[in-house]
């Protein structure tokens, strides 16, 4: 995956530690891309596919 970015805070992810990557849970579509700092602050995030926004 190349220039990965953050759902919620947009922070372009290279290597960083703690981040995660993960289907949406509604419609298994789109990625779900989480930097640790918004993991930690338990910060929305929203599919760009179904709308799906968590967490919830």
């Amino acid at each position: 995956m190349d220039n990965v970015t953050c759902n919620s805070c947009k922070t372009e992810l290279v290597n960083q530690s703690g981040s995660t990557v993960f289907k949406c849970p509604s419609c298994g579509a789109f990625d779900i891309v989480r930097c640790f700092h918004c993991r930690q602050i338990a910060s929305k995030y929203k599919c760009n596919g179904c709308g799906f926004e968590g967490p919830s």
